[in-house]
This record gives structure tokens, C-alpha cells and sequence, in this order.
């Protein structure tokens, strides 16, 4: 298990922290009213808004609230402009990380991001030195105790996945974007629910991070991303042992 998963797991068993704070709800609103606003409001017409959607009922967002959000985003209510920013930047050990925001001030994002970088010791990289190594993919995780392993398999490569990988205590499916949908569909229709499911960014390459010191700034530095509000994804390469991980998080 390593970059994505790694991080989709220690986020995932912090999410109750986060949704605290609100920040789940927050970025959940600014992804769906982005969405409608460049996709329209028809999740059945528009793909990122669905999956926005999918992802807001996942957390047991009010019905009224993803409402609100799409009118906003087609302009139908008054609302916040946001614009979609990618900061491409290294992380101690040389650790690759893209960078998603969506700010309704860039000038003060992009300090943010340049403060919380330089106080965690990761750096901000020039435009394209990152992104290459990242590529979009649809990734559903199922719990193993939940789901036959050969079933999965056969309505998920029929719907189009890709790949379903044994990540420890659970599968992950993953297809290309423009599947997500189709097998999404298939799950479903199968009685399979994912306990969690998104558009994201897969690493190409990993880099193995075997140092203890190093390894905790790096997820101290994710975790401070994380937690800046407008922040919506990051994406690493990172590749730490579950052991050492475990330690961590001692």
C-alpha cells in the first residue's frame, strides 16, 4: 500500500475530526458548485457533479444543503466565485505532491500554501516538474468482509475497471474517469456499496520513505495541508512501510 491509499486510509480514521471542523462539509460545497457551474446542474448530464453529489450524501450532507450548492453554481442563487488552482510541490525525501485548491482569493492561498510548505520543510516546485507523475483514475474501496472477491472481479471488469487490487483489509477498484460512472452503476446494481468513492490522482512511481524522522514530517506536512481550508485534494508518491506508518501513529 503506498501514496494514495496510504493517505486515503489515515484520513479516513481521521475523518470524524474532520468533520468537526466542518472542513468535509466546506470542501464538498465548493466541489459541487464548481461542478454545476462549468458542468451544469443535471448530475445525470455532468459526471464530476454527480460524483460531487455521491460523495456529499456519503458523509450525510442535507439534502437542502447540495441543493443550495448546485443553484449557486448555475447561478441561480447568489454565491461565492471560486477559482480551481493546481500547486505542484516536493515534500521532505523528495516526495511529490500536486496540490488542488479552489480560493475565492488566490494571493492569500498561495501564501498559505507557501507558508505551510516552507514551515513543514517541503518546497513549492516549477509548473509541469510534478504532474506528469500523476494520473487520474476512478477508485472505489470495499471492505473484504463485505464482498466476494470473484464477484468483484466479474462486475467490475465488465463495467469497464481497470485493475481490482488487494490493499490489505480492503479491495480497490480502479478504472479511468470517464468509467467511474458505468462501474459505479455496476456495484451498485450488484449490492456491493464501496465505503468510499472518488475521481482522484494515482501516483505512476512511488518514492520509499524508510526513515522514521523523515517519515513523520512528511505526514505531518500532509496533515497540515489537510487541514487548510482551501485546500480540496493532495495528492503524494509516497511509499512508507505499514510498520513504520503504524509507529506514526502511536
Amino acid at each position: 500500500m503506498s501514496g494514495h491509499s496510504k493517505w486515503s486510509t489515515i484520513k479516513r480514521k481521521k475523518g470524524a475530526a474532520d468533520a468537526k471542523r466542518g472542513q468535509v462539509f466546506t470542501r464538498l460545497i465548493r466541489e459541487i458548485t464548481v461542478a454545476a457551474k462549468f458542468g451544469g446542474g443535471d448530475p445525470d448530464g455532468n459526471p464530476r457533479l454527480r460524483t460531487a453529489i455521491d460523495a456529499a450524501k456519503a458523509e450525510n450532507m442535507p439534502k437542502d444543503n447540495i441543493e443550495r450548492a448546485i443553484k449557486k453554481g448555475t447561478g441561480e442563487l447568489e454565491g461565492v466565485s471560486y477559482e480551481e488552482i493546481t500547486y505542484e510541490a516536493y515534500a521532505p525525501g523528495g516526495v511529490a505532491l500536486l496540490i488542488e485548491v479552489m480560493t475565492d482569493n488566490k494571493n492569500r492561498t498561495a501564501a498559505d500554501v507557501r507558508h505551510i510548505l516552507n514551515k513543514r520543510g517541503g518546497s513549492l516546485a516549477k509548473a509541469g516538474s510534478v504532474g506528469y507523475l500523476f494520473e487520474g483514475k476512478g477508485v472505489f474501496t470495499l471492505d473484504k468482509g463485505a464482498v466476494d472477491e470473484d464477484k468483484l472481479m466479474e462486475v467490475a471488469l465488465e463495467a469497464g475497471a481497470e485493475d481490482v487490487r488487494d490493499e490489505g483489509d480492503v479491495w480497490e477498484v480502479h478504472c479511468a474517469p470517464t468509467d467511474f460512472n458505468a462501474v459505479s452503476d455496476a456495484l451498485t446494481k450488484a449490492g456491493m456499496k464501496p465505503s468510499s468513492s472518488e475521481v482522484t490522482k494515482l501516483p505512476s512511481t512511488t518514492v520509499a520513505v524508510t526513515d522514521p524522522a523523515e517519515a513523520s514530517r512528511v505526514i505531518k506536512l500532509m496533515d497540515a495541508l489537510d487541514e487548510c481550508d482551501d485546500i480540496q485534494q493532495v495528492y503524494a508518491n509516497f511509499d512508507i512501510d505499514d510498520q513504520l506508518l503504524a509507529s506514526l501513529e502511536d
